[in-house]
């Protein structure tokens, strides 16, 4: 049967690389008619480097403010306050500069501009909303005119994204917001400024880069062009991560990286769905307070194990594109994952048994979880898979 689809490409205007982060912010600044530059940036990048400084005085009029308080998995609450303190400020663009939380949570302050919501109830109407059997409801809204350009410090790729996340305080359920003019209007791809990410951050967050491209190759929607893309971008990040733990100096390789996070986007963007590892992930993150990178490093090798008697010989691809042709997957995931000196269990990111169940029954409202290449029939699948990685 021949393949059939639609490849959705983004709102977004361009990406600039090759260029220091705080010139190409105030060149952005300039070339748009900004004059009220609101910064949502890493408290670590503001209070222990001059990164943020640097944009400040590159901006020079421009700049209008900042808000440095944007914790792990984007807190609805965090991100009312960001665009509380945007909204006073005035502000007519918004710069981030720093990690996911920070890009995740700036798209979705953008919803609270345009929409005046000022409290933590305010976005109910606007997150996605998925049932058990994987049914979303896609609430409809007008766009945002107040957008945002993105310096990235991490590699998970949501930058390149139109949807956005943020963890509902008190549901402690990580929800998508989408909007094609989500996505930022210009991303910035500099090496520099990622020698002050920790260690754990960039390199796990690099395993969440390659989790895009696994659970795409892997996808029954899988197909030529994003193939293209996926592949690539798995030599890439596969080659370039243990030379960055080697030597956190060499900015080659986080280039390198860089742009594997950006071509790891391309099937997700083009509407490829991603399977079990990100779903289960998600909720780690939201439920249990686990890094994203980090559920990436756990679940990716266990769900690969667990969806192998469905593989089609997708997995073999992966393993060929990491180096290890003709061996199991799952197998080149997790040698990989601990080479790099990162966790490879549940128990080691935290996540007790006594929590499965919960863990389980939110998994089932993730779309994701029902395009998984094995079916996974109910809650109790999702507690099989998690047992597999303790």
């Amino acid at each position: 049967m021949v393949a059939s689809g639609r490849f959705r490409f983004t709102a977004m205007e361009g990406v600039l690389f090759g260029q220091p982060a705080a010139e190409a912010i105030a060149g952005e600044a300039g070339r748009y008619g900004a004059e009220r530059v609101f910064l949502v940036v890493s408290g670590h990048l503001d209070r222990e480097t001059d990164e943020i400084d640097k944009v400040r005085t590159a901006l020079g009029p421009r700049y209008a403010g900042s808000f440095a308080a944007m914790p792990p998995h984007s807190p609805r609450d965090a991100v009312v306050a960001a665009a509380n303190s945007a909204r006073e400020a005035g502000a007519d663009l918004l710069a981030t500069f720093g990690g996911g939380s920070v890009t995740d949570g700036t798209k979705v302050v953008q919803i609270c501009l345009e929409h005046d919501v000022t409290s933590v109830e305010g976005l109910d109407d606007y997150r996605i909303a998925t049932s058990a059997d994987g049914r979303a409801k896609l609430p409809q809204f007008t766009g945002p005119k107040v957008r945002q350009i993105t310096v990235p410090t991490t590699l998970s790729g949501g930058e390149f994204n139109s949807l956005g996340g943020c963890t509902d305080p008190r549901s402690k359920i990580k929800e998508g917001y989408r909007h094609a003019l989500l996505v930022p209007r210009a991303v910035i791809l500099d090496p520099a400024p990622t020698v002050h990410t920790p260690e754990w951050l960039w390199l796990s967050t690099g395993v969440r880069a390659i989790d895009h491209c696994v659970e795409a190759i892997c996808s029954a929607k899988a197909n030529a062009y994003c193939d293209a893309a996926t592949l690539h971008a798995l030599r890439l990040l596969a080659g370039a991560l243990p030379r960055v733990k080697a030597d956190p100096g060499d900015l080659e390789a986080r280039m390198d990286c860089l742009f594997g996070a950006w071509l790891s986007m391309t099937a997700v963007i083009a509407g490829v769905p991603m399977g079990a590892s990100h779903a289960i992930g998600h909720i780690l993150g939201g439920t249990c307070d686990v890094p994203h990178g980090y559920t990436s490093c756990v679940m990716l090798p266990t769900v690969l194990r667990w969806n192998a008697r469905e593989d089609t010989g997708r997995q073999a691809l992966v393993a060929e594109a990491m180096g290890r042709p003709g061996d199991a997957a799952g197998e080149v995931l997790d040698g990989f994952i601990a080479g790099l000196g990162l966790p490879r269990s549940l128990a080691a990111v935290g996540v007790a048994e006594d929590q499965y169940e919960v863990i389980a029954k939110n998994s089932m409202h993730d779309g994701w979880l029902h395009t998984n290449p094995r079916k996974v029939a109910g809650p109790e699948d999702v507690i099989e898979i998690l047992r597999m990685a303790e």
